[in-house]
């Protein structure tokens, strides 16, 4: 166990325990909404194709534009809404990570809003590859992208897809993304997060949610 004041029960209020593997079945979903519920966490994230499906307690997450944020941003919205309509409570959306990279952050506002209109007020969290952007453009594209992503009406704003090589989740930038939105917005943290430290260490930086595929190896982490 970690020594820290946060608990079981308070890391697993902020988890979005995660399933969107390529290969992932219909059987492997149910099996991650079982283990979301035995787990007592926040929501179970999914891709679009595996709804609808009841996941009773928790809320349930998908993912629009993922992993490349490469789609139109109408197809995004098209996608984000269908799968409102057949039960998403929370959509996680990809930007155009190209378009923040040569800094048109027009055309990313543009796309968050497109989906934002899209969906009403359902929970809208925008993916934005943080460790890509430190790699390629540096730390003031980060911030200025959570700002315009927050102006068109993002709930939060998220690190990463898990699938990009320049990694995932880093305390840096979950500290960049929390200066940029201020307390109005959240901030989820994702990719690579299999240890209760890391964790730890990401709520006290500013994450306010976590997708997690290893949800209960971290959740053991933390005392009762």
């Amino acid at each position: 166990m970690i020594t820290t004041d946060l608990t079981r029960r308070d890391v697993a209020a902020l988890i979005d325990h995660t399933l969107l593997k390529p290969e992932a079945t219909r059987a492997d979903a149910e099996a991650t909404v079982a283990e979301a519920a035995d787990l007592g966490v926040y929501a179970v994230c999914l891709s679009p194709s595996m709804l609808p499906i009841d996941t009773g307690e928790q809320k349930t997450c998908v993912a629009a534009g993922f992993p490349s944020g490469k789609h139109h941003s109408l197809v995004k919205a098209a996608e984000a809404r269908l799968a409102v309509d057949t039960g998403a409570e929370e959509v996680d959306m990809v930007i155009d990570v190209g378009a923040a990279v040569d800094g048109r952050f027009d055309e990313v506002f543009a796309d968050v809003l497109t989906v934002r209109e899209a969906i009403g007020d359902v929970v809208l969290k925008v993916i934005i590859e943080s460790a890509a952007l430190l790699e390629f453009a540096g730390p003031d594209t980060v911030t200025e992208v959570c700002r315009r992503a927050a102006q068109a009406g993002a709930t939060m704003v998220k690190t990463s897809t898990g699938f990009h090589p320049s990694g995932g989740a880093s305390v840096e930038a979950v500290r960049l993304m929390r200066a940029a939105v201020g307390e109005t917005v959240g901030v989820k943290a994702s990719g690579g997060i299999r240890t209760p430290e890391f964790a730890a260490e990401l709520i006290g930086a500013g994450a306010t949610r976590l997708g997690l595929s290893g949800s209960r190896a971290v959740l053991d982490g933390f005392a009762d």
